[in-house]
């Protein structure tokens, strides 16, 4: 009965955000067609889903300081820790390369960039984004922090994990004088949970706003001009869909039905808000229902929004290619090897940074000589891209976690265990 009505609540906010994804176009389209200057109509819809996407963050870091340290407390040793993390990392490499290939070759095939037939710019204009040298060095650096205080504050996903993991091998190595903190921790991590149940409740205003905002300030128009080339991009990104299924399957079965039939809402949220970061507290809620293990998903899921971001790495393949087609810049299989090599660093190295693919793609346009003002070819429709790329991010990364936790054997039945935890993310969700 409670997993039957889990299910209920969850369908009805996924029709809620559905319906704020359609009412916002509909009305973005109105307004972008009656109404002279929507700049004013335009702030007030991204105040709205900035607004949300702040309460979402404000629950992100102690949602992971509590989660992470609580997993590694509970694991009792550091080579748990090192073997959880080996394996996260050889499946986001895997990932990583499967995905910027993919992309590659799809873009390659479809050349999406030849037959735009639309007016390029100058070779010389300035697309608007601030890129900077993020080398080996700057990344490591940038993984410990300052303090633990500035990286929560800044919402320095892989800062947190560096740090929790220390702190919680500390609480693992003290033992029974750690425990009252440990249990602290663990309700905090239950409080968290619950306050992110509450705020969803904005989620489908926060949609409606988010896709308003984007339809009345270029119009479906754009959707047309744009069309062949994004329907492209849409196609590629569920040909990666198809292969994160097909990976999942090779390792957890028929459950990967319910993996995906679990993750539908993150899912959808983080398609709809176009943010794959506001999806995180209830894919983390979802990816433990389903039977993954709390001390793996919390260790994996933050690393993976660091380090296997999917949907963005394909994104950043396509884009450089589509504008190197653009240009008639014929790239050669040895450069656009390289290029591939060059996205495998440097998508790493900015995590974190605001519309990183973006910056990742203006870094590695400039180191191929291809005209950075190529970028503004993309920027009118970047929103409805970056909707699917933010999507295919929460897949991505759900897939690793639970095939991570399949390897570790701490794959359960649904809610067969803890089932304080099934309480605290079975919450109050808007009916239908």
């Amino acid at each position: 009965m409670q997993s039957s009505a889990n299910s209920s609540t969850g369908n009805s906010l996924t029709v809620w955000i559905l319906g704020g994804l359609l009412l916002g176009l509909g009305c973005g389209a109105v307004l972008h067609a009656t109404v002279p200057d929507t700049t004013g109509w335009v702030q007030g819809f991204t105040l709205i889903t900035t607004v949300f996407l702040r309460l979402i963050k404000m629950v992100i870091a102690p949602l992971v300081f509590a989660t992470l340290v609580v997993g590694i407390a509970k694991m009792g040793d550091t080579g748990s820790v090192g073997r959880i993390g080996l394996k996260a990392f050889l499946w986001f490499l895997c990932a990583s390369l499967t995905s910027l290939a993919l992309g590659l070759v799809l873009v390659n095939f479809f050349q999406p960039g030849i037959s735009m037939g639309i007016s390029l710019p100058d070779a010389g204009a300035s697309s608007g984004i601030t890129t900077k040298e993020f080398g080996l060095q700057e990344f490591i650096l940038h993984l410990v922090p300052v303090s633990i205080v500035d990286g929560m504050a800044r919402n320095e996903i892989l800062q947190i994990v560096v740090f929790s993991v220390f702190f919680g091998v500390a609480c693992a190595g003290v033992g029974k004088p750690a425990a009252v903190l440990v249990e602290a921790l663990e309700g905090l991590s239950y409080v968290m949970l619950k306050l992110t149940m509450l705020v969803m409740w904005f989620a489908p205003l926060a949609v409606f706003a988010a896709v308003s905002a984007a339809v009345a300030k270029s119009g479906l128009g754009i959707l047309a001009v744009y069309g062949t080339f994004m329907m492209e991009f849409y196609f590629a990104i569920l040909v990666l869909w198809l292969v994160l299924f097909a990976a999942a399957w090779g390792v957890i079965g028929r459950r990967a039905i319910k993996l995906f039939r679990a993750v539908r809402e993150p899912v959808v949220l983080a398609f709809a808000t176009a943010s794959s970061e506001a999806a995180y507290p209830r894919t983390l809620a979802q990816l433990e229902r389903f039977g993954c293990s709390n001390r793996v998903a919390s260790f994996v899921l933050p690393l993976g929004y660091s380090f296997n971001l999917d949907g963005s790495m394909m994104y950043c393949t396509f884009a450089v290619m589509f504008i190197a087609q653009a240009y008639g810049i014929e790239l050669t299989l040895a450069q656009q090897l390289t290029m591939l090599l060059t996205l495998m660093v440097t998508s790493k190295g900015m995590a974190g940074v605001p519309r990183a693919s973006l910056v990742v793609i203006a870094a590695t346009l400039s180191q191929f000589n291809i005209p950075e003002a190529g970028l503004l070819l993309l920027l009118g429709v970047d929103h409805f891209l970056d909707m699917a790329r933010s999507a295919t991010n929460v897949v991505g990364n759900s897939v690793a976690t639970a095939v991570v936790s399949k390897w570790e054997g701490q794959l359960r039945e649904e809610d067969a265990e803890n089932p304080d935890l099934a309480r605290a993310i079975s919450a109050e969700l808007p009916q239908a």
